[in-house]
């Protein structure tokens, strides 16, 4: 028996509660979900028809992609900049860690309560704009809830973003980069032969976390905006739990059908992607 294999044995023996806890508590439950789509209502593919056809469900789907398109890109740039720039800084100072954390960890009701301090009717940023002259505006129930929404995700959550990072970088050796300074490499030709194709795994990962954080973001909203928000920031959340507030089961277990089977699909590409990008490197 060679060491690869003990040590995977090891691995897996580890892992073992927490996959029967997950087989347990989520195969179970999603092989339910998944019968429920295809035995209620009329049966067979009819849920996912009559969902793919419905206008609400369009619109909800459209504006979590939308949701995710802006802001993954936007947090994983902010949070690459900002790693980079604490990089040499992080061994000094752990209070910039702790500095980063305090948007994520603070409670979702404190959030709200600042989100509304800042925006509502007669908010802060309200009153400001009529201190000097300027229209107020309905922030909240409004096309620009978005963009607060928006803001507030890549607020809340590029901190611990920033670290996830931050542990990928703090591992590459800086012989390398000295190496590089020594033949006349730029700084732009280190962070591009060096530091890229050695952050892919944290990449990976860093955006795996962000992408469950923005549907995190879901809380906000609805307690913000209840159960029917403005259009700009209904989301698939918003959908999946309005039915089931009329018990409408096999809508309900279609649209998470459809949604975990997009996630799996996505996460499975750039996984594989990521691997080749690993592979290449080596």
């Amino acid at each position: 028996m060679n060491r690869r294999y003990r040590e995977a044995r090891k691995g897996w023996l580890l892992i073992l509660p927490l996959m029967i806890g997950c087989m347990v508590f989520y195969a179970i439950s999603f092989g339910m979900v998944l019968q429920y789509s295809v035995t209620q209502g009329d049966g067979g593919m009819s849920n996912y028809r009559a969902l793919l056809e419905n206008r609400i469900f369009r619109l909800a789907f459209w504006n979590t992609i939308r949701f995710l398109l802006a802001g993954l890109p936007l947090i994983m740039l902010l949070a690459y900049a900002v790693a980079l720039a604490l990089k040499k800084y992080t061994q000094k100072y752990n209070s910039l860690k702790t500095v980063l954390m305090l948007p994520y960890v603070m409670p979702v009701v404190g959030t709200v309560v600042l989100v509304k301090f800042l925006f509502a009717q007669y908010g802060i940023v309200n009153r400001g704009l009529y201190a000097l002259g300027l229209p107020v505006a309905d922030w909240l129930s409004s096309d620009k809830a978005f963009y607060i929404f928006l803001a507030l995700y890549l607020w809340k959550n590029t901190g611990y973003t920033v670290i996830l990072l931050l542990s990928g970088l703090v591992t590459i050796p800086e012989d390398h980069y000295a190496a590089a300074s020594l033949d006349g490499a730029s700084a732009l030709q280190q962070f591009r032969c060096i530091t890229v194709p050695q952050m892919w795994r944290p990449v990976f990962f860093a955006v795996v976390f962000s992408l469950i954080n923005a549907f995190k973001s879901f809380r906000e909203i609805f307690l913000i905006g209840g159960t029917h928000p403005n259009s700009s920031v209904y989301m698939l959340q918003h959908f999946i739990n309005n039915n089931f507030e009329n018990l409408n089961y096999g809508r309900l277990s279609a649209a998470s059908v459809l949604l975990f089977l997009i996630l799996t699909a996505a996460f499975a590409l750039f996984y594989h992607w990521v691997n080749r990008k690993e592979a290449y490197r080596e």
